[in-house]
């Protein structure tokens, strides 16, 4: 049933409580910004406005979609079963994978079945399926947003929008967004870019000029 608009007045957000401000992505969408380097000054715009409205406030972070993970799977795995280049599956992957995608553990089956099953986007209606993807995709999608390069920077344009403007890789969520876009795009998994404000101006500087990524442990893990 939906909830009256009142019960959500009636639950006044105690801003004593609140320390954490999450931008839902900022980045260049307009194909005349691109290369402009905005998301520096947006981002310390949007934190001095909400610092003079609530000064405690001391973590920044976005949550921002992975435009390029499902696609860039899709491709890998054609590649791999036309091409014969590296699986982007593991061995224990495979195994894993064997029960929803084929019934055995044929290498090349399952990745077919995998192949179908992204493509397909089907998937996510199914609770078995999903648990059984959900390790793997994880993984694959950390693979992609801090392996994964062009020109010795980040693949995904997104992710390099905000590593060029100082934030960290900070933690990627699983159906942060399950709409038909976020599956599409990137199989409903969204990423935080942490800013730690101190740290801008010098994480920028070694992404750019060392093409050194900060990243969380917790990404790390994934891996």
């Amino acid at each position: 049933h939906p909830v009256p608009e009142q019960a959500y007045l009636d639950q006044e957000e105690d801003l004593e409580s609140v320390d954490t401000a999450i931008f839902y992505s900022i980045t260049s969408t307009q194909s005349g910004l691109q290369g402009i380097e905005l998301g520096t000054h947006l981002i310390k715009q949007a934190v001095a406005l909400l610092k003079r409205e609530i000064p405690w406030l001391s973590q920044f972070s976005t949550l921002s979609p992975i435009p390029g993970f499902r696609s860039w799977l899709l491709l890998e795995l054609t590649r791999h079963l036309k091409e014969g280049t590296p699986s982007p599956l593991s061995q224990a992957e495979v195994q894993a994978l064997s029960e929803i995608c084929c019934g055995n553990e044929n290498e090349s089956s399952v990745e077919k079945g995998f192949h179908g099953l992204i493509k397909s986007g089907q998937w996510s209606s199914d609770q078995q399926t999903v648990d059984t993807l959900k390790p793997v995709l994880l993984r694959l999608c950390a693979r992609y947003l801090y392996e994964e390069k062009r020109r010795s920077k980040a693949l995904d344009p997104v992710a390099n929008f905000h590593i060029r403007n100082g934030a960290m890789l900070y933690r990627i969520n699983w159906m942060a967004d399950p709409s038909p876009r976020g599956m599409g795009n990137s199989c409903g998994i969204m990423v935080n870019y942490r800013y730690y404000l101190e740290n801008l101006e010098e994480n920028s500087r070694v992404y750019i000029n060392s093409n050194v990524l900060p990243v969380n442990q917790q990404v790390l893990d994934l891996l």
